[in-house]
């Protein structure tokens, strides 16, 4: 296993300082928080999480961590309805349109789907469904069950049977062009077939048919590619889902035709015109019309067959040479699918239940700690190299010392390790069976070292802090952390830029700071940089001056990435990616946020008085602005492109609750626009709310609106005040 699939299993992980205090602490974390508070902090992290996947294709959070967040929120909204708002997570469909490709419009809502952990939580759903739907053992309800694709939703749009367009699910309303990219897969039908056509209206003349699916990367075409990037000394990928995300948002579609991608497709945006009266009839008319269409499907009509073919799949799983991470079972009936209808984010006919993580047992060798960029020790557990979920892992994070007791893991151990929803490594425990729990009992617990494994100084863990720190503001592994971190995909993105080069650099004394970067590092000197390897003739090999030209290149275009990345990469406590681009979209220029008030700061919608206190107190320190004023000097870009601020905020102070329909917009889109000018959007009406926009079909916010005697204003009013920013004078 080479040096970069060995980092894939920290890297995955994130940083390390984000993730130190993680695992167990939430549920103390919760128990003193107000349930406006604690779903307020889920929506953050399940909208912080959903971007890293989505937009960035860097997952920092297992699906299984994710679900359990989505869970805890659904169930705090659901004992205290008046915390559910427009913006909640819960309401929206998980995805994001970037900005990379052209947006579409698709023909209808691309839901997500419900989740079911256990078999459990299935029956329940049956049981659910099947009374609603009136089911009695004379009439059962008949299911679908579909393996679940991990892979990458997208929707093909055909046109008099003719391939038109092809984007990706994106927010569920909204996608991102992807045609040229999914042109060059193999399997996507250009024409469709005449068998398939001739049960569609008119022979298929005259309408739009939108079907949707996913695009994943066989097992074996992912081996491959990760092979050859780590043959080329690239970043390897995570897992096929990853490999084939980033391969469909490639500017460039002559990369995407050499990445070997397939699809499955299974769900339509209208099946009206198609001449089918269920999913299982659908499934055999898009395999008509020449599309891929998993074979792996079952029509039942009882929870024992749905259960049946869960297990098997589960069983299987291995054997297929693409990934699945669960089954979705699917009222089979298109009438009876219509009358249950949807969820704010997902049908009521249909559910994903959740394969249980992927488990492999191995030897964990030692426990060591990782410096991070703001001091946190973190316990790091190396282990056996061992296959799992497509990739293989070798470290996973331990959190904290809390965390080893919990768990009750000790060096020597056999322990049991899995990446919950085929993402970040976890140790589960010790395996705790006959001679391997006696050998268990005679391992000392391992305890968190006094001292940083770094510099020496005192490791500190301040009360009410699960963390140890470093005491030292000079410690060298910081210094090396906040310089990797600064290069980052998610920071400045400077490709080249790994672990162990910058590591050399420190040592040699080429980088102390992130600004030393551009007003320091020269390319002769990172050319002749020692490696740590000996060639044959016990020379040191050097960096070379290929790599170092690409590397400084890269350090050149990272000048214009934008001040949001600039927040993010300078390693400001608690300003993670997400609350980098409010600051920056808020502020406009890094001048402007360094000169406010804490106060100022934390009025900005979803930042808070501890994430405000530790940006003015970043800079007040000397040495921070001094950092920042060489990287203006070198010319980084220290300025957003179109700062909200650069919009007069004539909208401050007023509260707005959307209601209804709107034609023009969607409640989203609304509701951003509004707060570019200022205005906070609510979910709920109070006698604190300004104004009411009430568009078709408004219920009960109208309602309570009339009757507190809140101002109720129509769509058209609405695009006044958006076109103008000034609340028309009552008349």
């Amino acid at each position: 296993m080479s040096e970069n699939q060995v980092q894939m299993s920290l890297r995955a992980d994130g940083d390390a300082d984000e993730h130190a205090s993680g695992g167990r602490e939430h549920g103390a974390a919760s128990a003193r928080q107000t349930p406006a508070e604690r779903a307020a902090e889920l929506n953050a992290q399940l909208s912080r999480a959903a971007y890293q996947y989505y937009a960035l294709d860097d997952p920092t959070m297992s699906d299984a961590a994710f679900d359990r967040l989505l869970q805890e929120l659904l169930a705090l909204e659901d004992a205290h309805p008046g915390l559910v708002t427009p913006e909640s997570y819960t309401q929206r469909v998980g995805g994001y349109v970037g900005e990379q490709f052209a947006p579409v419009r698709h023909a209808s809502r691309m839901y997500s789907m419900d989740d079911a952990m256990d078999l459990a939580e299935l029956d329940e759903w049956l049981s659910r469904t099947d009374g609603e739907l009136g089911a009695s053992e004379g009439n059962p309800v008949a299911y679908t069950c579909e393996l679940k694709i991990d892979g990458l939703g997208v929707a093909l749009t055909y046109r008099d049977g003719q391939f038109l367009r092809a984007a990706t699910r994106g927010d569920g309303t909204t996608g991102e062009d992807v045609t040229a990219n999914v042109l060059t897969i193999a399997d996507v039908p250009r024409t469709l077939a005449p068998s398939g056509l001739a049960s569609v209206a008119d022979g298929g003349f005259g309408h739009d048919i939108e079907v949707r699916g996913e695009v994943y990367m066989p097992k074996r075409s992912f081996v491959r590619l990760n092979e050859e990037r780590d043959a080329a000394g690239e970043q390897v990928f995570a897992n096929p889902r990853n490999a084939a995300a980033g391969s469909l948002r490639q500017k460039d579609a002559t990369i995407t035709a050499h990445r070997d991608l397939a699809t499955f497709i299974y769900s339509v945006a209208d099946e009206g015109p198609l001449g089918v009266e269920s999913q299982y009839a659908f499934l055999r008319w898009l395999g008509d019309c020449g599309f891929h269409v998993n074979d792996r499907a079952a029509r039942v009509t009882d929870s024992r067959g749905v259960h049946d073919f869960c297990l098997d799949a589960l069983a299987h799983r291995d054997e297929l040479d693409y990934e699945i991470d669960g089954v979705v079972v699917k009222v089979d009936s298109f009438a009876a699918q219509d009358a249950l209808g949807f969820t704010a984010r997902a049908p009521r006919w249909a559910i994903a239940y959740k394969f249980p993580p992927e488990q492999r047992r191995s030897v964990l060798r030692r426990i060591r700690i990782q410096v991070g960029r703001t001091g946190v020790l973190t316990p790091v557990a190396e282990f056996d190299p061992v296959t799992v979920a497509g990739s293989t892992i070798a470290r996973a994070t331990l959190h904290n010392i809390d965390e080893i007791r919990r768990k009750d893991v000790r060096e020597g151990d056999t322990i049991v390790v899995h990446k919950a929803g085929d993402v970040i490594p976890e140790v589960v425990g010790p395996v705790l069976e006959g001679d391997l729990a006696s050998e268990h009992a005679l391992r000392p617990e391992w305890d968190m070292p006094a001292t940083c494994p770094s510099c020496g100084s005192p490791a500190v863990r301040e009360e009410g802090e699960v963390a140890y720190r470093c005491v030292s503001i000079d410690c060298p592994a910081q210094a090396s952390e906040r310089l990797i971190h600064w290069g980052r995909r998610t920071a400045m993105d400077i490709d080249g830029l790994g672990d162990e080069l910058v590591n050399r650099m420190v040592e040699r004394g080429l980088l102390s700071d992130v600004a030393d970067f551009y007003d320091r590092l020269t390319e002769d000197a990172l050319a002749a940089l020692p490696t740590g390897r000996i060639n044959k003739a016990g020379e040191d090999i050097v960096v070379g001056p290929t790599i170092a030209r690409k590397v400084m290149a890269q350090v050149e275009e990272s000048k214009g990435r934008g001040l949001a990345r600039v927040l993010f990469g300078l390693g400001i406590r608690h300003v993670g990616a997400s609350v980098g681009e409010v600051l920056a979209r808020r502020f406009g220029s890094l001048q402007a946020l360094a000169s406010a008030s804490a106060e100022e700061i934390a009025q900005v919608d979803g930042i808070g008085p501890k994430i405000a206190a530790s940006v003015v107190g970043f800079f007040s320190v000397h040495d921070n602005l001094a950092v920042v004023e060489r990287l203006r000097i070198a010319g980084v870009t220290l300025e957003e492109d179109d700062p909200a601020e650069a919009v007069p905020q004539t909208l401050a102070g007023l509260t707005f609750v959307l209601t209804g329909t709107l034609g023009r917009l969607t409640r989203k889109e609304a509701g951003d626009a509004l707060k570019a000018l200022g205005a906070k959007v609510s979910g709920s009406v109070s006698r604190r709310t300004s104004y009411v926009v009430a568009g078709a079909s408004a219920g009960s916010k109208l309602t309570k609106a009339e009757q507190l005697g809140v101002p109720v204003l129509d769509e058209e009013t609405l695009a006044r005040i958006l076109e103008t920013g000034q609340v028309p004078a009552a008349e």
